[in-house]
């Protein structure tokens, strides 16, 4: 195995060298475009939008934004998606598709069906290698390089349906997983296509001995949930104890802040935090070093970018968007503004808009943060609270001391005008001093929080939830797994859920 550490260590360096020898730019954008542009300009979108005479024009982003509607998943299954699924070939995508992934969505909202092409399946693994090849800058030993990678995803069982396959991203990509690669990395395809989450956690709690793990990637809340079930079932006093070549976290989903005392407190040895942008739609970015904010967007991966600016101008107080709106360039971006973000694949997603909003910290080297969803903010009263402002808030209060587990959830009380925080509190912290400091920190980091909360916007209400709540709520929903997150701000179906929820559990 040493042999094969110095081999996979060598790999990486020569990866490293090459990835830093190329500087991407706004031109890597345009032959994208053009890329994309000329692959389907035979389908029967292309010639409904007319792709060809987009190609002939100089300014070819101009005539695509004024040829094409911005649209969600909702228009876009409407007008297009709904016919490839039923079986029609080149309706979006030369060809017919075969897979499709199952996002999972809002909780009790039914899964998204995303397209999922063969050139889209040869991206992620091309921007995998390239994700792989950063940790020869983190000066790992040769013992690293001989161990597996753990990812801790969805299952891989894939559904037939008609003509097509669905399941799991991780279970399509899984499924064209190099046989050069499969060897080190866990679990097995007789684990990983166990559909129930729990059962699948203890086979994986049950294997775990047998395995010598250095990487682990997932959501924290499930990956973590995983280490400290193994830690306590062989009672154990760190998760190094068990896998002492475990030095990388590859993270992504939710904000990592919040977990990072669990995450500690099971680990004896330091962590590399690698933060990643992953998607059912697509592969957009990673962090190249533990030591930089922010990861750096893939400009060069089939995907072409559009980012609006997420303000009044553009969208409505409940995020939907104007029927009036600008879509930037990635060459137009500006740093500390939040923008809702709109994307075009190869696997024929065209001018979708995501849902997510991303804020550009380095616009000269292209890295950006998630700063939260669409849908997901508050602005009952104008105050334009966003997730990146709650997360600010709440670690202010948990440094030095932990005082909250990072499962909470928000719902809006329009009657009372105010906001009624969820929350799983740790044992001897009382709700009221933190409802009244949570409220305090989060004047301090939003404007417009601090106004509404002076003239109209009434006092926070804060219900204290015993430990484990939440995910017995994602249970009840047949939600628990790798690729389901609770939302942090629930809209009115969802709320109405979880106070029926919450009836049935007598709290």
């Amino acid at each position: 195995m040493k042999i094969i550490g110095r081999l996979i260590k060598k790999t990486t360096e020569i990866g490293f060298k090459r990835i830093n020898r190329k500087q991407l730019s706004y031109k890597n954008q345009l032959i994208t475009l053009t890329e994309l542009l000329a692959k389907a300009q035979n389908t029967e979108l292309g010639f409904f939008h007319g792709f060809k005479a987009m190609l002939k024009n100089k300014d070819v982003v101009s005539k695509f934004q004024a040829g094409i509607p911005i649209m969600d998943y909702e228009e876009f299954y409407s007008r297009w998606l709904q016919h490839v699924l039923n079986g029609r070939g080149d309706c979006i995508w030369p060809g017919k598709l075969k897979y499709f992934a199952l996002s999972s969505g809002t909780t009790g909202s039914p899964s998204k069906r995303i397209p999922v092409s063969m050139e889209m399946i040869r991206s992620f693994q091309r921007s995998s290698l390239r994700q792989y090849s950063i940790l020869h800058a983190l000066d790992l030993d040769e013992e690293f390089f001989s161990s597996s990678g753990l990812a801790v995803g969805g299952s891989s069982k894939l559904k037939k349906v008609g003509a097509y396959y669905e399941g799991d991203l991780s279970g399509i990509l899984k499924k064209h997983t190099s046989i050069f690669v499969k060897p080190i990395t866990k679990p097995s395809n007789s684990i990983s296509s166990i559909s129930d989450w729990n059962d699948k956690l203890n086979a994986m709690v049950e294997r775990a001995p047998q395995w010598n793990i250095g990487i682990i990637a997932g959501i924290p809340s499930w990956c973590i949930m995983l280490m400290e079930r193994i830690v306590e079932r062989y009672q154990l006093n760190s998760i190094h104890d068990i896998w002492p070549n475990l030095r990388v976290y590859v993270h992504g989903g939710v904000y990592m802040e919040p977990y990072l005392g669990r995450l500690k407190s099971i680990c004896t040895k330091e962590l590399f935090l690698l933060d990643t942008y992953l998607a059912s739609e697509g592969y957009f970015a990673f962090q190249t070093s533990p030591n930089e904010y922010g990861m750096k967007l893939l400009l060069n991966n089939g995907i072409f970018y559009e980012f609006i600016p997420f303000d009044s101008r553009y969208f409505t107080e409940e995020g939907e968007l104007k029927d009036s709106y600008s879509a930037l360039t990635v060459s137009e971006v500006k740093e500390h503004v939040d923008y809702a973000l709109v994307i075009s694949t190869n696997a024929g997603l065209w001018r979708y808009l995501i849902g997510d909003l991303v804020r550009f910290v380095d616009v000269q080297d292209h890295r950006l943060i998630i700063s939260g969803r669409i849908k997901q903010f508050l602005s009952l009263c104008g105050e334009h609270l966003s997730l990146d402002n709650i997360n600010q808030a709440l670690n202010a209060l948990n440094s030095p001391i932990r005082q909250i587990e990072p499962e909470f959830t928000i719902v809006v009380d329009k009657e009372n005008q105010r906001h009624h925080w969820f929350v799983e509190l740790l044992d001897g912290v009382a709700s009221t001093s933190f409802i009244e400091s949570l409220d305090k920190e989060l004047c301090k980091v939003n404007d417009d929080y601090y106004s509404a909360r002076k003239y109209s916007l009434k006092s926070p209400q804060i219900t204290s939830l015993p430990k484990g709540t939440i995910y017995a709520f994602m249970k009840s929903l047949q939600k628990l797994g790798a690729q389901n997150k609770m939302p942090r701000v629930l809209n009115d179906v969802q709320a109405g859920m979880w106070f029926e929820f919450l009836k049935s559990q007598h709290l």
